[in-house]
């Protein structure tokens, strides 16, 4: 289904190469199995053990961050005296990862794993070096920090590259924020350090197979046939590198911050409209057998964003494969990840884990786990627009698309999961 709806809408549909998809997908089905096994069959993936200690490790972050965030907030990092304080609690993890990511970085290690991820996937898809090693890149870091790795490659970029790459940071999360929505649903999904990475990380090849049907080569890439080399640390030294790490991931929570108290702003606006129009034609009378069970549960029948939300994308969820009773939850949350960002998903699907199936909340854990989001457009135009004045209109011209070619490999990515578990 949701290949059908990006060949649809391909610029060149007979340009489309069967050989990179099947190889592509092959790819992602295989790295699934081998990750994730068939739990309902008892069978054991032969890579279990980093699912695993991946859970495992993004656990001990976690509990490494709350020592440093105890230091300056004493018994606030406490939930069972205070309550969840999301600024104490999950934004501090962002501002850690980043620090160890850039240390990472520096000593060389991150770019190793990038480089090996990269040529796996140039060679079974035939595509340019410059773009699988932004698509592997974004596995780990964020939309605008991974397109620094081909810095050199970006302006000679044709089209469909460019697409890529695009479509590649709107299809994953990076790592900062990955640990903090471990943090906000590791209480409500057992082993969700491990499912959000694997999320990444199967993400990568379905990016490229979303990006490269929608928008197929024309041209002869630059790099095509072989990785270019990652880009060498720019630090002094190990102290600077963490220095600098935690000085972009507080700039990163900030932002973070900022946004929230924007955006739950602006929904609270919103539905305040949507009440106040459902309130004028009567829809608390009538609406009941239009409203989920949910949601009257929270507030009653009112006509609200999440009730449109929910309406809009309910087909969406029911083709990730989840179960009828939990459809209504699955679209509203898919709706808000769409028109807000995964951030705001996330935080309900923590409070909402506990009405759903556990098998749709995993799914629904992968389907989120993307920047595929409005507010990306401009994350994007202002992140990669200055590496590449020139084609900043192009960027803007490609960026709606970028979004449902994104949301389009996270739903894959779902569906694969979904076979599975």
């Amino acid at each position: 289904m949701f290949l059908s709806i990006a060949y649809a809408l391909s610029t060149h549909r007979s340009l489309v190469s069967k050989r990179m998809i099947l190889w592509g997908l092959g790819f992602q089905f295989f790295l699934a199995l081998f990750v994730l096994g068939v739990p309902a069959w008892n069978i054991r993936g032969p890579l279990k053990f980093f699912f695993e200690a991946a859970n495992v490790g993004i656990l001990k972050i976690l509990l490494f961050t709350e020592e440093g965030t105890r230091f300056l907030a004493g018994d606030l990092v406490d939930p069972s005296r205070y309550g969840f304080i999301l600024v104490v609690q999950v934004l501090p993890i962002i501002i850690f990862i980043s620090s160890l990511m850039t240390v990472l970085y520096h000593l060389g290690i991150m770019q190793w794993v990038v480089n090996a991820f990269a040529i796996v996937m140039q060679r079974l898809l035939g595509i340019s070096g410059a773009e699988s090693l932004a698509a592997a890149a974004n596995v780990f870091v964020g939309q605008t920090e991974a397109p620094l790795v081909i810095r050199p490659y970006l302006k000679s970029m044709t089209q469909s590259e460019l697409f890529s790459v695009m479509v590649g940071g709107m299809a994953t999360i990076a790592g900062s924020v990955m640990a903090a929505y471990v943090g906000l649903l590791k209480d409500s999904i057992p082993g969700i350090g491990g499912h959000l990475l694997t999320a990444s990380i199967l993400s990568a090849p379905a990016a490229l197979v979303v990006a490269k049907i929608m928008i197929p080569e024309t041209g002869k890439p630059e790099t095509l046939g072989h990785v270019p080399n990652n880009k060498k640390s720019e630090h002094v030294n190990v102290i600077e590198a963490a220095a600098n790490g935690a000085s972009d991931g507080m700039k990163l929570a900030i932002n973070v911050a900022a946004m929230l108290l924007a955006f739950i702003a602006l929904i609270a606006m919103v539905d305040a409209m949507f009440i106040t129009f459902g309130d004028w034609i009567g829809f608390s009378q009538w609406g009941r057998s239009f409203t989920p069970e949910f949601l009257m549960a929270e507030h009653g029948a009112q006509f609200s964003l999440a009730l449109i939300l929910s309406w809009l994308f309910t087909p969406v969820a029911f083709f990730l494969g989840i179960p009828f009773s939990d459809l209504e939850i699955a679209g509203a949350l898919i709706g808000k990840k769409i028109v807000f960002n995964e951030f705001i998903a996330y935080l309900d699907l923590a409070k909402l884990a506990k009405d759903l199936s556990p098998r749709s909340a995993i799914i629904l854990s992968y389907a989120l786990c993307g920047f595929a989001n409005f507010s990306s457009i401009a994350i994007q135009i202002g992140g990669i627009g200055p590496l590449i004045p020139a084609r900043k209109s192009e960027l803007a011209r490609l960026g709606i698309r970028s979004i449902i070619g994104g949301s389009l490999a996270a739903f894959i990515t779902a569906c694969v999961a979904g076979l599975l578990i």
